[in-house]
């Protein structure tokens, strides 16, 4: 006898009871098997790649779908669907940056979709002279466009609510690598440079402005200055101490990247007697004292520089002739006029006459 033979007749020759507890050991051995294969498809990995996955405003559950498969982030994307649906995410995606990592489950990866939990994204800006160009590196990296930044920027409104004027505002900006959500809008931008402006403030950068007799947004006018004239950080506080002895005794700070600021030209290298004559309240040769605001977001290094100011008796500077971005300074101006001369001269051999 056929041992498929000799099953049949166990079977038969069972009783009732029997029969019914083979059933319904069959059935818990498949229900356990099939519970097992479902918990591996929802809990077991199936995110391949490491990516950052970006949801916009407005996209649907279709389209995440899209750059998930794009990509080949799952192994498995029916497995994906199938528990957003039964989470309720598929109707209720949430914009964001979203980190994904190798070995996540459908069940963490829908988790994270779904309560909108975002990866925040390093945001980046320096040499900032205007509002426009800011808004132009921001747009780059955060989800609204440069427009919308152009435009809270330009709203005196929201500047006074910060206790900042439209002139001072560029002063709120300290440039550096920052920490955001990818969908962070213009005034949460705004709300949170403050913060980081109010952190950068603490009382002993205080206390050194009110020592040099400046306001924290007269530091930032006159670093502005001090970081166009040098871009070398071991000359800015000599500069700075240049600027403030002028500012002490009543001098006007008669500094050329002023007038470039109030032309909108940075381009002139060269500033001549023509120049000087534009009226605007950020011409330093016709006006004493600082201008309204500064004339770009000056770096920690040139704050820094203003705050630590080389005290001295020099009251002129002059580019050095060798074009090595240092300056000659001098206490008087027959001395100035001699280093002048000699960048003047520099500049003509190079032909270089604006």
């Amino acid at each position: 006898m056929t041992k498929e033979k000799q099953k049949a007749t166990l079977i038969r020759k069972m009783g009732i009871r029997q029969k019914l507890i083979l059933l319904i050991s069959s059935f818990l051995i498949l229900s356990l098997i099939s519970i097992n294969q479902l918990h591996h498809l929802y809990y077991g990995p199936n995110v391949v790649n490491s990516y950052m996955l970006y949801i916009h405003n407005g996209d649907n559950f279709d389209q995440v779908v899209r750059l998930l498969k794009e990509h080949g982030c799952l192994t498995k994307v029916n497995t994906f669907k199938q528990l957003a649906w039964l989470k309720d995410y598929s109707t209720n995606v949430r914009p964001g940056a979203y980190r994904l990592q190798p070995g996540w489950s459908n069940n963490k990866l829908v988790n994270i979709l779904r309560s909108g939990a975002q990866t925040p994204v390093k945001v980046t800006f320096n040499n900032i002279r205007s509002c426009e160009e800011l808004a132009g590196k921001l747009a780059r990296q955060l989800q609204c466009d440069s427009l919308s930044f152009i435009q809270c920027f330009k709203n005196d409104t929201n500047a006074l609510k910060l206790g900042f004027k439209s002139e001072t505002l560029p002063a709120l900006f300290i440039p550096n690598t920052y920490s955001l959500y990818w969908t962070t809008t213009p005034v949460g931008f705004l709300f949170r440079m403050k913060y980081e402006y109010d952190k950068f403030w603490n009382d002993t950068r205080k206390m050194k402005a009110k020592a040099s007799g400046l306001t924290a947004d007269q530091v930032a006018t006159l670093a502005s200055i001090v970081q166009e004239e040098s871009n070398k950080n071991d000359e800015k506080p000599v500069i700075a101490g240049v600027y403030l002895n002028r500012l002490h005794n009543n001098w006007p700070l008669q500094a050329d990247p002023t007038i470039r600021f109030a032309l909108g030209d940075y381009s002139i290298r060269r500033i001549l007697t023509m120049h000087l004559s534009v009226d605007s309240p950020y011409n330093t040769y016709k006006i004493t004292g600082l201008p309204p605001g500064p004339i770009n977001s000056p770096e920690i290094s040139s704050l820094d520089a203003v705050l630590n100011y080389s005290t001295h008796d020099y009251f002129y500077f002059c580019a050095k002739e060798d074009f090595s971005g240092y300056h000659n300074f001098a206490k008087n101006l027959s001395e100035h006029n001699r280093n002048a001369q000699k960048y003047q001269e520099a500049l003509n051999k190079l032909k270089v006459y604006r």
